[in-house]
């Protein structure tokens, strides 16, 4: 029982430094994704992250420190045909037909004839290819060859999935067609390891994340842990009044954002609507535990409050955060 909670991924003070750089492209890097997570590996470009999948790859020969993947040193061969890869910058053999570069990856995976005729259709429909299936790939949009690739990296039914920008050429349906595919293999256990500069994406579908900057890991944990906590309200009222403000005032700190409504509404409500405006309140304390009396103390002033909505900080807010703190010393 113990060697199924045992990391699928752990590195060890893993270091890589070029020929001739002057900096390490990647620094101390102590890193931990358990079995059956969707793990998010977030950084700005030339942080270090693609060093450190080529390293978990045995692609690139490490400085120092140490890495396994799948309880294995790195590079081990046999471990490799339990992991599945989609590099952000892939060219297939445009000659080939779906099927026929399924079937490709699936002999050099090391699947049986009947293994990869079972497998090669199931995975053209798991990412929307099975109609196209004998069209080569050289007719395919970019997009659609970024699906392709999606297959062949979950062909073997590989035990670590590591998918390095997947959703770069999709459209918003082909992410989300990407994030119920990885949901799909977390549902199956499956580990993923997942490179993305899409923030949203990477928030939605995320167990645990690893904030990467200058080669070393900065921020590691689960996205409430990286975002700060819910401190601020946002709360739309029919009127800003001095008597509010000063109300919203007793509370934190307060930013008034003029919002018009829509006025295209029925004659009879005309009347009784005003232009709609927002303040966002910073609470002091930073404590959501405050907004009911809040809102009781604006409307004993005399608003009219339509809606109270919390400010959470989202993951993109909190990775620019990140990216500033120690750049401004």
């Amino acid at each position: 029982m113990m060697s199924d909670l045992a990391p699928v991924i752990e590195t060890r003070l893993l270091r890589k430094i070029y020929r001739g750089a002057k900096f390490a492209a990647v620094e101390s890097l102590d890193l931990s994704v358990a079995t059956g997570q969707v793990f998010g590996f977030l950084g700005p470009n030339g942080a270090g992250k693609t060093t450190t999948i080529g390293m978990l790859l045995g692609n690139v020969f490490p400085t120092s420190g140490s890495a396994t993947v799948l309880g294995k040193p790195i590079g081990d061969r046999n471990t490799r045909r339990s992991v599945g890869y989609l590099p952000e910058k892939f060219q297939f053999h445009e000659f080939l037909s779906a099927t026929e570069f399924l079937d490709m990856h699936g002999q050099l995976y090391g699947m049986s004839v009947g293994d990869r005729r079972r497998r090669i259709p199931e995975v053209l429909e798991i990412v929307g290819l099975l109609s196209r299936a004998k069209d080569k790939l050289g007719a395919f949009s970019k997009g659609m060859q970024q699906r392709a690739g999606l297959a062949q990296a979950i062909l073997h039914e590989p035990r670590l999935v590591i998918l390095d920008e997947p959703t770069s050429a999709l459209d918003p349906l082909g992410r989300r067609a990407v994030r119920d595919i990885v949901l799909y293999l977390k549902g199956r256990g499956t580990t993923v390891l997942l490179n993305s500069h899409l923030l949203s994406e990477i928030e939605m579908t995320c167990d645990t994340v690893a904030i990467i900057k200058r080669g070393q890991i900065v921020r590691q944990g689960t996205v409430d842990e990286i975002t700060t906590p819910v401190s601020s309200v946002t709360i739309a009222l029919e009127a800003i009044t001095p008597a509010v403000l000063e109300a919203a005032s007793r509370f934190g700190t307060v930013n008034p954002s003029a919002v018009t409504e829509d006025r295209s509404t029925s004659e009879d409500r005309l009347d009784s609507l005003s232009d709609v405006s927002e303040i966002t309140v910073r609470l002091s304390g930073g404590t959501v535990a405050k907004t009911p009396y809040l809102v009781a103390s604006l409307v004993s002033a005399g608003a009219r409050v339509r809606s109270v909505v919390p400010v959470r900080e989202s993951l993109e807010d909190a990775f620019v955060r990140v990216m500033a703190e120690g750049d401004a010393a």
